[in-house]
């Protein structure tokens, strides 16, 4: 069984950084997504996006909108290697008024962060036209699976869930949170109805990752199953049956 981590660079954000992220909207889709059930599940970070939203919102209230020079279009058509003379060019991003009130609103949130992380504003770099690769059709696919809520006994999220039985796999996002003080790993098992738990493997309390699942057990990803995870002793994984304490579980959404 094999686990893919997807961040492996530092430390998992803070739930006030990742609110703050989804509403500047920097956040990919599958993050935005995982950010919307936190909203829906978790107070405390609704609370912090609203807090982000009325704080930015004061702020960019502040900025007084700035007229365009009359010679910079014909000098960025120059530059561009198109005539002067709007009539003459053709049409496309760079001649779009709507592109640069965007990266002009950009530059002005970004100012913003700056200056919430205390790093301080950035000298305004010109802007930088990256082209994005495509996005295959399985990836796409894979943004609108349901996801399924691992829940604590307190009622917070542990772990966020996506079933992709397609690729026999398991996407899991955890809210990060301490590690176990008797040293423990947290294993992942999959509970049909009137079954008894099949372990699918440990799984990461810090950084999102995905989990192998063995071929036998794929049909047993169905709606009326339950996810659930324990705190068990490193050796031995997969376990044949749980031994520790439930720390988190919800029923399969597909």
């Amino acid at each position: 069984m094999t686990i893919r981590e997807h961040d492996i660079d530092g430390e998992p954000p803070s739930a006030d950084v990742h609110a703050g992220e989804y509403v500047l909207g920097v956040l990919n889709l599958r993050e935005r997504r995982l950010a919307e059930v936190r909203i829906e599940t978790e107070p405390a970070f609704a609370r912090l996006v609203a807090d982000w939203e009325r704080r930015l919102a004061a702020l960019l209230a502040e900025i007084d909108p700035v007229a365009v020079p009359a010679h910079l279009w014909p000098r960025l058509r120059t530059r561009l290697g198109w005539s002067p003379v709007q009539g003459a060019a053709p049409r496309g991003l760079f001649n779009s008024v709507g592109f640069w009130r965007a990266t002009a609103a950009l530059a002005a949130a970004l100012a913003v962060v700056a200056l919430f992380v205390g790093r301080g504003p950035a000298p305004v770099q010109p802007p930088v036209i990256v082209q994005q690769p495509p996005v295959q059709p399985p990836d796409e696919a894979g943004l609108t699976r349901p996801v399924t809520l691992l829940a604590r006994d307190d009622g917070s999220t542990g772990w966020l869930a996506t079933v992709d039985r397609g690729h026999g796999k398991v996407l899991m996002v955890p809210v990060p949170g301490p590690a176990d003080a008797q040293g423990r790993i947290a294993e992942l098992w999959i509970i049909p109805s009137g079954e008894a738990p099949r372990s699918l493997g440990m799984v990461s309390t810090q950084v999102a990752h995905s989990v192998a699942v063995p071929s036998e057990l794929i049909a047993k990803l169905v709606a009326g199953a339950t996810l659930a995870i324990t705190l068990e002793p490193s050796a031995g994984v997969p376990h044949a049956a749980p031994t520790g304490p439930i720390v988190a579980k919800g029923g399969i959404s597909l």
